[in-house]
């Protein structure tokens, strides 16, 4: 695995460039923001386990790793995360919010997902909601496809949070029906530099906020924008929790510990903080 500081002269899809390493740097690397180092990988396994290996023995705040290629990348309960070769954007970061509350990290993959979502509505022009609690979704022919995935882990003295999004993955290399790409949700720019220049910044925008309000949700204004942007408010879900336990109901408020608050068929109100979400169609048809 090596750092690529010049664009690629062998990529076999015309369609599909390398990212401009040095344009990046230029972009996003000032004095006195947040991204401090950023490297592009051609292939790793995972930008997550790299950077979880790194920061075992120091690394700083602001480190961004991309890599063109994953083959081992991972979701939420140890899922897979593949796709074409610089299809898409792969990448993690290192935050070290060390004089924040730890019981307030909680909320670094939810922050993550309003970032991008508010970095691509820019930059792709496309509408993208969160599924709680770390999925991104589109629309692509009128159904809600998943397009993304955010993925937080401890990680040294922080927290490494990294990102999957298909970009321009097209039908045919769909890994399933649910999936989705910015391409198929009608994207005015799938151009990766300036995807990833606009989520970066984003980011850096709400984790700014976030530190400043002390890790507070509510007063930094992160609670009420990611329920704003959130597709699994508002309507019926079934919670796939661990110990095989199952609860279906309405999903009806984001708590301010970030958890997913359900109303159930016995009129109690049950706060998630872990779990798998099926949104369901109602009459109990699931959707995603």
């Amino acid at each position: 695995m090596t750092p690529s500081d010049a664009p690629h002269s062998h990529w076999s899809d015309l369609e599909r460039p390398p990212l401009n390493v040095p344009a990046l740097r230029r972009g996003l690397l000032r004095p006195g923001g947040l991204w401090t180092s950023l490297d592009v990988v051609e292939t790793t396994g995972s930008t997550n386990s790299d950077l979880a290996a790194r920061a075992a023995s120091g690394l700083a705040e602001g480190t961004v790793l991309v890599a063109e290629e994953q083959t081992a990348g991972r979701g939420r309960l140890d899922r897979t995360w593949t796709a074409p070769a610089r299809s898409g954007l792969f990448f993690s970061v290192f935050l070290e919010p060390g004089d924040i509350p730890v019981a307030r990290w909680g909320w670094l993959p939810l922050l993550t997902g309003v970032a991008v979502a508010t970095g691509l509505a820019r930059a792709a022009g496309v509408d993208t909601a969160l599924k709680w609690p770390n999925d991104l979704l589109v629309t692509v022919a009128g159904e809600e496809r998943k397009a993304g995935g955010i993925l937080a882990e401890r990680a040294g003295d922080g927290v490494v949070v990294g990102t999957g999004l298909n970009v321009t993955l097209r039908a045919a290399e769909l890994p399933a029906p649910t999936a989705g790409s910015l391409a198929l949700a009608g994207a005015v720019s799938t151009d990766r530099e300036t995807l990833l220049r606009a989520v970066l910044r984003s980011l850096e925008h709400w984790y700014g906020r976030w530190r400043e309000a002390d890790g507070d949700a509510a007063a930094s204004g992160l609670q009420e924008a990611y329920a704003a942007g959130c597709a699994t408010l508002g309507r019926p879900v079934r919670a796939e929790l661990p110990g095989d336990r199952t609860l279906t109901g309405e999903a009806v408020a984001i708590d301010g510990d970030g958890r997913l608050v359900l109303s159930t068929d016995e009129g109690l109100r049950e706060p998630l903080s872990a779990g798998d979400i099926v949104h369901l169609r109602g009459a109990g048809g699931e959707l995603t």
